[in-house]
């Protein structure tokens, strides 16, 4: 494991600003380390005299991190981000993606959107929570791979009233402008694998070809989509029904031999209610009723198999949720929100927290060349976390 790393400057002399620059120098894209930036954040904590949980992943890499602040007898409410960032690579920077640079307004940086930008926030509010006696203690968390589906959060959140304390409540800083997002999308990847029969291309009748049969299966997904937008309108959402997509697809050996192996992956956009076990089956029934027949005519070995590779459910705080109430008081806001996108909100929920997303910046940034935050944005955050100082302390 790396060796803890210094800040630069006291942590009293830390702005959001001078922070995210910190965070951005660390290169905590999805299949690179983040223990270094952990370690990092582990230690500004303790210049405050904030005890922090480190939680190392079994692939030795990886690790979040849970910290608290105020007493540790009650449930609280937890501020929570994701360390890990998307690659840069092939997109067209400006600037060195991992190192901030400001211009007018805005601040450029891998992550500063998505979303160093609220750990940032998250940290430089430090002294601000401390400067009250909490009654309400404010956890501080902070997970990896949500890039990669929302997994890394899960095995902190099984740790939830156990060997860490389970918050009340859960804000989850993912770009929303500083509003209050009550609802999302979640989020289903499925491959399909499809075996025909290999013969010379001059001999068709004696083969069968995989990347027909897939290309089938491929038109009945766009069918299915079309089915459910009638089926399961969803009028809070844009767009307002379950959407697919096929992200990959692999097959065939030679142009002159029926290829006998295609496979593709795709995914679902659910929305709240939405059962993915039921898509499956749905798409199951379809190869077995008309798809599979005329190939196992020509070769009974022939055979579609559809995997579930993740699952991030949708999800919805619920009318008047302890959560969103909170949120919206704390912010000035009478409306909630819902994204297309998916978040760890779903799964704090699941672990039985009231949850929202509400943090700054845009999602049109996310992941773009040149992604940036307003400075501004920073501004807003760090008022809405003075107000949730001022509320847990009573």
């Amino acid at each position: 494991m790396p060796a803890p790393r210094t800040p630069k400057t006291t942590p009293t002399a830390m702005s959001a600003k001078d922070i995210l620059a910190t965070l951005v120098a660390f290169d905590t894209t999805s299949h690179k380390t983040n223990i270094p930036m952990a370690l990092w954040i582990r230690d500004y904590l303790a210049g405050y005299g904030v005890e922090s949980h480190l939680l190392p992943a079994e692939n030795g890499i990886h690790a979040n991190l849970f910290a608290t602040i105020g007493p540790m007898d009650r449930g609280g409410i937890g501020l929570s981000g994701h360390m890990d960032v998307v690659p840069t690579t092939g997109q067209p920077w400006d600037t060195d993606p991992f190192t901030l640079v400001e211009r007018g307004t805005r601040l450029y940086g891998r992550g500063t959107t998505d979303m160093k930008g609220y750990l940032a926030c998250m940290l430089a509010s430090v002294p601000v929570f401390q400067a009250r006696a909490l009654q309400t203690p404010i956890h501080l968390i902070f997970s990896y791979d949500e890039e990669v589906g929302c997994t890394g959060v899960l095995p902190m959140v099984a740790e939830f009233g156990k060997s860490l304390p389970k918050p009340e409540i859960v804000l989850v800083g993912e770009p929303s402008l500083m509003t209050v997002v009550d609802g999302h999308k979640g989020g289903a990847r499925l491959r399909t694998t499809v075996v025909g029969k290999d013969a010379h291309s001059s001999t068709p009748a004696i083969g069968v070809s995989a990347i027909f049969a897939a290309t089938d299966l491929i038109a009945e997904l766009r069918r299915m989509e079309a089915r459910m937008k009638g089926t399961h309108p969803a009028p809070r959402f844009d767009p307002p029904y379950p959407t697919f997509t096929v992200a990959f697809i692999e097959g065939g050996i030679a142009h002159n031999i029926i290829p006998p192996l295609c496979a593709f992956q795709w995914g679902v956009r659910l929305t709240p209610g939405v059962d993915i076990q039921a898509i499956i089956a749905e798409f199951n029934a379809f190869a077995e009723r008309e798809i599979l027949p005329a190939m196992r005519a020509v070769h009974a070995e022939c055979s579609i198999t559809t995997e579930l590779l993740g699952l991030l459910p949708a999800f919805s705080s619920g009318e008047g949720s302890p959560a969103a109430s909170l949120a919206l008081k704390l912010a000035g806001q009478n409306a909630t929100h819902t994204v297309p996108y998916g978040t760890e909100a779903s799964h704090f929920q699941a672990a039985g927290c009231s949850a929202i997303v509400c943090g700054p910046g845009h999602i049109a940034q996310a992941h773009q060349p040149n992604e940036f935050i307003e400075a501004a944005e920073l501004e807003t955050c760090m008022a809405f976390l003075v107000r949730v100082r001022d509320w847990a302390a009573g």
